[in-house]
């Protein structure tokens, strides 16, 4: 693969990501989703289907009147229908409409696909292509022609799906990307197939994978290892059944290790920001494993690796995590040794050294807490308020006098309403308010804050991001210790606290004691 090589980069997060499960966006949602890929730098932003979707019709219209810096806006529809004039074709006139200089057209070119889904012939399926193509490219379209399950159909009946790619190429498209639609082959089978179609089609060849075999990222490499020039996916990967190609894997990969230009360089930094903005706004957690811009991409738990990452940082690191915009963590834990705390604990007192006598109380006190079932690894900021306490510089922002919790069955027979009392005091000033939830710990959380904010207005920025409850030692039956993770996020910042207890409803309330404790911390 040649150096500086320029790959062109399409993200289909508002399209076909928008297709996963679980992930709806609100027109309010797709424009900021834009300004994120636009900052990241990507080629083509896919914005929808104007045709299918008539909300995406005002988006691109709203979106148009966006200043991008680097991007195109790219609208999504198929070819014309069989025996339908392409003039009067209603998704032609859409794609014709829509305020979108750049249309991605999806035509069938596997056999089966013309012959079962479309029930049409393999004659006509080739003049819609061509139609449909031709009279975009009249009214100075730029056009990239989606090859649907083209592996599947190369594999069936090669000739015939080369002839739909040639049917493209004569219409004018610009870009001629041949989707893994089914996300069935093995890497190296794209590569090859790549390599023939280039040395039959003469025209930048692009690749569309997804991931229902696990492979959608290798597939995309050893399809530009192939010769394609052209990437397709969504930048966290989620999309239809198992998901599309993660570009945000994929682009530092080819980028940052074989040389070649993706985004502008510059912007490689905002990788990591620009992950966590869409995750944010598509109300998921980013996955804490994911290569390069998860939270646990370069986190040190084992004493071994922090030892050597400590003298080396490329020991147990492939690259340096602020390329990516990441960050390294060193990982709380019983386990790290008491070298590993210390330096945490100087973050507080730079001052105290390894033979301290509060730095072997801060460690028993970990082991302690870590025995009957924290976890401060995933929860660190819980970890910071213990050490802020045995360390004397710890104020109490609030504390709780008294809270009361009603539940009721709701109209549903599997509903449960909560209503929650809470008393608490700030400065000697006490506070009462009640508020109701869906559920005990979402009534809680709400009346508590509605107390606070008489206090700290800024609470009310926080919401809970994640919320996980873990039985310890279910042998105990109802008299389990659980442990509950809470993730917050005030929009900027990301904080998780732990809390355990036989009790859930206690476990909760110290995750969110501590939550609301760190964000009153930061001020």
């Amino acid at each position: 693969m040649a150096k500086n090589k320029k790959i062109e980069i399409l993200d289909s997060t508002l399209r076909d990501g928008a297709q996963a499960e679980r992930i709806l966006f609100s027109l309010e949602d797709k424009l900021k989703i834009v300004k994120v890929l636009d900052d990241l730098g990507v080629d083509y932003i896919e914005g929808g289907n104007p045709f299918a979707n008539k909300n995406d019709m005002e988006f691109f219209a709203l979106a148009s009147k966006l200043k991008l810096k680097n991007s195109r806006l790219c609208a999504f529809g198929s070819t014309r229908k069989p025996n339908e004039k392409t003039s009067e074709s209603p998704i032609v006139k859409a794609l014709l409409e829509v305020a979108a200089s750049v249309i991605s057209v999806v035509g069938k070119s596997s056999v089966l696909h013309v012959k079962e889904v479309l029930g049409t012939s393999l004659e006509e399926n080739l003049s819609m292509i061509f139609d449909t193509v031709s009279i975009l490219k009249e009214n100075s379209k730029e056009v990239i022609f989606d090859a649907e399950h083209f592996f599947d159909g190369y594999r069936l009946d090669k000739d015939y799906a080369i002839k739909t790619l040639q049917a493209a190429v004569d219409a004018g498209a610009d870009v001629i990307c041949l989707c893994d639609t089914n996300g069935a082959f093995f890497p190296d089978e794209i590569s090859e197939i790549i390599k023939e179609v280039k040395e039959i089609i003469p025209a930048k060849i692009g690749i569309h994978c997804h991931n229902d075999a696990g492979m959608a990222v290798s597939s995309s490499i050893y399809a530009v290892m192939g010769g394609a020039c052209h990437i397709q996916g969504t930048l966290l990967g989620f999309g239809e059944r198992c998901g599309n190609a993660n570009l945000s894997t994929i682009i530092p990969n080819l980028q940052l290790k074989k040389g070649m230009t993706l985004i502008p360089k510059k912007n490689i930094a905002e990788l990591t920001r620009c992950c966590k903005a869409i995750a944010e706004i598509a109300n998921i957690s980013l996955l804490q494993s994911m290569p390069y811009v998860g939270r646990s991409a370069f986190a040190h738990k084992a004493g071994m690796h922090i030892d050597g990452v400590n003298k080396i940082t490329e020991s147990f690191e492939h690259i340096e995590p602020t390329v990516v915009g990441n960050e390294r963590r060193i990982l709380t834990s019983g386990s790290a040794g008491r070298g590993t705390i210390l330096k945490k604990i100087q973050k507080f007192d730079p001052t105290i050294k390894k033979d301290d006598p509060k730095t072997k109380e801060i460690v028993e006190k970990l082991k302690e807490l870590e025995n009957r079932g924290y976890q401060f690894e995933a929860a660190e900021q819980s970890f910071e308020l213990v050490v802020s306490k045995l360390l004397g510089r710890y104020k109490k922002s609030f504390e709780l006098l008294d809270f009361k919790i009603i539940t009721s069955p709701g109209k549903n027979e599997n509903n449960y309403t909560a209503s929650a009392m809470i008393k608490i005091q700030v400065d000697g000033k006490t506070e009462i308010t009640a508020a109701e939830g869906e559920g005990p710990f979402n009534a809680m959380d709400k009346a508590l804050k509605k107390a606070l904010s008489v206090f700290y207005p800024e609470i009310s920025q926080v919401r809970m991001a994640d919320y996980k409850v873990r039985v310890l030692n279910a042998k105990n039956a109802s008299a389990s210790y659980v442990r509950v993770l809470l993730e917050s996020s005030d929009g900027k910042n990301t904080w998780t606290t732990v809390g355990v207890s036989t009790d859930v409803i206690e476990a909760s309330w110290l995750a969110l004691a501590d939550s609301i404790e760190y964000k009153l911390s930061k001020k």
